[in-house]
């Protein structure tokens, strides 16, 4: 049930510049999501997020640069950046930020921020991000309108921070109105689902990163256990996506996780 109408394609043409190890293309998943309070004039929105990217020594700003690309061809109305863009030191900030600020989208690339980010410098990737015209939606909501048509996008900071604030980034949003959130941590879904939220997008987990027969996710387990660590599910009236992401962390691979670009395509149902 949890992968119900889910289409996935591995896109596997390595870029010649790009080292062995990161030499496959992230996974593009693609899926509808039917909201029932979505507006005619927002139905077949096309929303692409990327997530988890880690830029550091594990993650090279060249595959981050193909990743951009991709992104970039399935010509998204709107791009979804749910945190850790880097890892450790605040050198890697300004050149991801810089790789970031060549997403093209019809309505705007839209990003919060993960613990990741806080760990390093909060404020200096968030100066970074806005450099490149990308909306930092810190505790905050964006409307994107069309006609009578209003979608919200809300994003908040990240819930280990302890600065996450949904009751501010939801300040003066119609209850009536369709919402999408943006939290790194899926451990955010019980929130999401109390203030009526009806789309939250996350990474955080990585999917695990590493999954071994049997024993399963090694890495990214919350404490909501298997269930909103990797895919599509859904709590009360809320639904979430948790994206494997593109980049890691701790240990520097990937094991039956492939890392992925999610393609949602918004459905007025």
């Amino acid at each position: 049930m949890r992968r119900r109408g889910l289409i996935t394609l591995a896109l596997n043409a390595p870029e010649p510049d790009l080292p062995v190890a990161f030499s496959r293309d992230p996974e593009i998943t693609r899926m509808d999501i039917w909201l029932d309070r979505l507006g005619a004039a927002h139905d077949g929105l096309r929303v692409v997020q990327l997530t988890d990217i880690h830029h550091s020594l594990f993650t090279p700003l060249e595959y981050v640069q193909r990743a951009v690309k991709l992104t970039n061809s399935l010509r998204p109305d709107v791009v979804a950046l749910t945190g850790d863009y880097v890892t450790l030191s605040p050198d890697y900030i300004w050149p991801v930020a810089r790789m970031l600020g060549k997403l093209r989208a019809r309505l705007g690339v839209f990003a919060v921020l993960g613990n990741h980010d806080f760990k390093v410098d909060a404020v200096e990737m968030t100066g970074a991000l806005k450099a490149q015209s990308i909306h930092m939606l810190r505790n905050q909501h964006f409307a994107l309108r069309s006609r009578s048509s209003t979608l919200w996008m809300i994003g908040v900071d990240d819930l280990w921070s302890g600065d996450d604030d949904m009751a501010a980034a939801l300040q003066s949003v119609p209850s009536r109105d369709p919402k999408i959130l943006l939290c790194h941590n899926p451990m955010g879904i019980h929130r999401a689902a109390a203030y009526g939220i009806d789309f939250m997008i996350s990474g955080h987990t990585h999917g695990g990163q590493v999954r071994l027969p049997v024993v399963g996710s090694v890495r990214g387990k919350s404490k909501l256990g298997e269930r909103f660590v990797d895919g599509w599910n859904r709590l009360n009236g809320t639904q979430i996506y948790v994206s494997r992401g593109i980049g890691r962390s701790v240990v520097p691979l990937r094991l039956n996780c492939p890392p992925e670009i999610a393609c949602f395509r918004l459905r007025r149902r």
